[in-house]
């Protein structure tokens, strides 16, 4: 079987998914298995698939981000009601090397909460083991918040793989905006042929400028949150990426710390890095993304270190 087949099944199963109230799409097409939820001890589960890896079959970053970020986020709202809206306040990724393949599992557990302080925010910390060794360790720190005006937000889900699978819709059944999705995810099977599928899905480009690199990222139901703002693991991913091509492939993302200033609003979110230290051996990258009316989304720092050569 063609690699295409089961990628557009998992498309089509994820807008199945995402007909029940109180998630959103990118985190329905992953597809976690929440085994365990609780403030101290969530477990989570994502299989790396086609769908969602590079071509070395490892997880592509993106989809590691969206991982950690949904563990970390599951062990506050644990502690609150399911359909509680929580806002990233911070965000921190070590990466250890090792490659992330197979089944991915986080295990993530509330720290506390900020004390003296007018609004509620808990930090949490996750470990994401690959085959029992570690693949990245995380910290993050989140508001509680009421939904937006006029936003009605539902419980969200926390469906397991015990309860069997889910079958992917037929093309005659999906809405204009599900339409919408899978138009996406066949026009990123045909440039793609399979390989790297998830980065042309999520449609984000990033390119090499003076001094470091540009990205941009076109906003719409596959990759926006409850509200309809971009996911807080794509925001991540999109500065993750530009931050990576400031460098030549040479470097190794070493770790990732990200402070998010505004919601991503807008129909295209854009990202621009800049070198800010590079030696022989560790290189610091800055970057900033902006949205709608160049609003400021987000501010991050990498960390890479250089690649050692292969025996």
């Amino acid at each position: 079987m063609s690699l295409e087949s089961p990628i557009r099944a998992q498309v089509l199963r994820g807008l199945a998914l995402n007909r029940t109230p109180g998630y959103h799409y990118i985190g329905n097409f992953l597809d976690f298995s929440f085994d365990h939820v609780a403030e101290r001890d969530l477990r989570l589960r994502m299989a790396v698939g086609p769908h969602c890896a590079q071509p070395d079959g490892s997880a592509h970053a993106a989809a590691v981000a969206v991982f950690a970020d949904i563990a970390l986020s599951s062990s506050v709202r644990a502690g609150h009601t399911p359909a509680s809206r929580l806002a990233t306040v911070q965000m921190n990724l070590q990466f250890t090397g090792t490659p992330a393949t197979g089944c991915l599992h986080a295990h993530a557990a509330l720290q506390g909460y900020v004390r003296n302080i007018t609004s509620c925010q808990a930090a949490t910390q996750v470990t994401v083991t690959a085959r029992e060794h570690p693949v990245c360790f995380g910290y993050g720190t989140f508001m509680v918040l009421d939904p937006p005006k006029g936003v009605a937000l539902y419980a969200m889900a926390h469906r397991q793989w015990s309860e069997g699978d889910i079958t992917p819709l037929a093309e005659t059944e999906l809405t204009r905006e599900e339409r919408k999705v899978l138009t996406l995810a066949d026009a990123a099977l045909v440039e793609t042929k399979g390989h790297a599928f998830f980065r042309r899905f999520l449609g984000y480009e990033t390119h090499v400028i003076k001094g470091g690199a540009a990205g941009v990222l076109n906003n719409g139901p596959h990759v926006a949150n409850r509200v309809g703002h971009l996911q807080g693991g794509i925001t991540m991913a999109l500065g993750i990426a530009t931050a990576e091509t400031a460098l030549p492939p040479t470097w190794l993302l070493s770790a990732v710390t990200a402070w998010y200033i505004s919601p991503g609003e807008g129909r295209v979110i854009k990202a621009r890095s800049k070198v800010i230290h590079h030696g022989r051996l560790t290189a610091v990258v800055r970057t900033e993304i902006f949205g709608k009316n160049k609003r400021r989304v987000m501010e991050m720092i990498t960390t890479h270190a250089h690649k050692s050569q292969p025996a």
